[in-house]
């Protein structure tokens, strides 16, 4: 696989407040819609051509797992946002796959293992430090099918089930987009007529759905229930998809945008994943609205004077996408009200930004692990901070540009697994952000 190039490798950014950000930019391909799509792309067993895939650190460690699990991947060379994924033969043990505890979305890849070889074994998954997120509806998703699966300290095992599955309904507790993936997949794998009750439907899940049908599957389905029917014959062409724009890449860009009073678009996200977002905006008394393929920002001496804004993360059909949470909380900082954030799908991840926001000054009132109020507008001041996940080192950036003086934040690594180079979109918009070597 073609490495991408590296388009920043700064340790820390520094940023000063500046003039409105302005202009128009594009998006990378999403990486939360990536992940899962790379992990389809293994499970159907076919030549399948990838689009706008982003180059940021999770998905290329993604790929390299992949190559490690007997598939042949390949970065186009003069196109780097092109992949081809393609199955050969395995034989042997399953890899030791270590670099897949450095990454949550490892997981999407037991059925792409379980076809390659019979058996994934996998350590337990990483990714960003905001929480315990269990694997246990993983294992039952499974188990469903008589798979064997084993834990140890050190990660999992799971062993296909020597009779493949003809037919399945599985009723999920709550609306999981680990589990739900997982069912479709492995279901893909044995060729499995299913049914997923109270499946999750976040944009990720349904270009799932998109995908398979793509690729020959029946599917349809509502926030009840979600049916999938293999194809009748089996189809060996080449498929071809592009992987969405980046939903949290545009609303951390519009999010930025909104705070410098500034007026831009965002082109290359689709409006229905964003609407969330923009009903925050509107709340907030933010101009923003969503095209067919770009979001507008027109926060040019506005004055906020919208409602307070209750931020509450759901993995309820059409509900506020947990990564949308964190830079609208910096917005939310220099607007007037008392605001309400809440993440309990995520519970460390407050944890990781709120003492950060306090370090610039910012003053708020932790209710539990998982929400928080405070009252704007309020005034930031530069300090050095920290960037423990992704999302806090975006929202960390996106407050440090209403800061007055010079905001300093380390940990870009973090950064760079979510976003190939977030720092340069926003210069191209007209932030002061100078890169700090490492």
């Amino acid at each position: 696989m073609a490495k991408s190039s590296a388009l920043s490798v700064a340790e820390a950014v520094s940023i000063r407040r500046g003039e409105p950000l302005v202009g128009s930019i594009r998006v990378d391909g999403s990486k939360n819609a990536a992940l899962p799509l790379i992990a389809a792309a293994a499970a159907v067993g076919r030549l399948v051509h990838l689009s706008n895939v982003p180059q940021c650190q999770d998905v290329e460690t993604m790929l390299g797992l992949l190559q490690q699990c007997g598939y042949s991947v390949a970065r186009s060379v003069t196109n780097p946002e092109e992949v081809v994924i393609q199955p050969i033969s395995f034989n042997g043990q399953p890899p030791e796959l270590a670099d897949a505890a450095r990454i949550r979305a490892s997981y999407y890849l037991v059925p792409a293992l379980l076809a390659s070889c019979g058996q994934a074994r996998l350590p337990w998954p990483g990714g960003c430090a905001i929480g315990e997120r269990g694997m246990d509806l993983h294992f039952r998703v499974y188990e469903a099918f008589a798979d064997r699966v084993l834990l140890h300290s050190e990660g999992y095992q799971v062993q296909r089930a020597a009779t493949r599955t003809i037919s399945m309904e599985i009723s999920l507790p709550f609306r999981s987009r680990g589990a739900t993936v997982a069912a479709m997949l492995r279901a893909v794998v044995d060729r499995c007529r299913l049914t997923i009750f109270q499946p999750n439907l976040s944009p990720e899940v349904v270009e799932i759905m998109a995908f398979l049908r793509e690729a020959g599957w029946d599917v349809c389905g509502d926030e009840v229930a979600v049916n999938l029917v293999p194809p009748s014959d089996d189809v060996w062409a080449p498929l071809l998809w592009e992987v969405p724009g980046d939903k949290v890449e545009a609303v951390t860009l519009a999010c930025a945008v909104a705070v410098s009073r500034g007026c831009a678009v965002i082109k290359g996200v689709r409006a229905v994943d964003v609407l969330p977002a923009i009903e925050a905006f509107d709340w907030l008394g933010i101009p923003a609205h969503a095209g067919a393929n770009t979001l507008t920002v027109q926060a040019i001496d506005t004055q906020l004077s919208g409602q307070p804004l209750r931020a509450v993360a759901s993995l309820a059909p059409d509900g506020l996408d947990a990564d949308f949470e964190p830079p609208l909380m910096a917005v939310a900082l220099g607007a007037p009200g008392v605001h309400l954030f809440a993440d309990a799908i995520n519970p460390g991840r407050h944890g990781n930004l709120i003492p950060q926001l306090a370090r610039l000054g910012a003053v708020i009132e932790q209710l539990s692990a998982t929400q928080c109020r405070f009252s704007g507008p309020q005034r930031l001041v530069g300090a050095q901070v920290t960037a423990n996940d992704i999302r806090s080192g975006s929202t960390l950036i996106i407050a440090a540009l209403t800061a007055t003086g010079v905001t300093t934040v380390r940990g870009m690594a973090q950064l760079r697994r979510g976003h190939a180079d977030l720092p340069s979109k926003l210069r191209l918009l007209g932030a002061d952000i100078t890169e700090e070597a490492a």
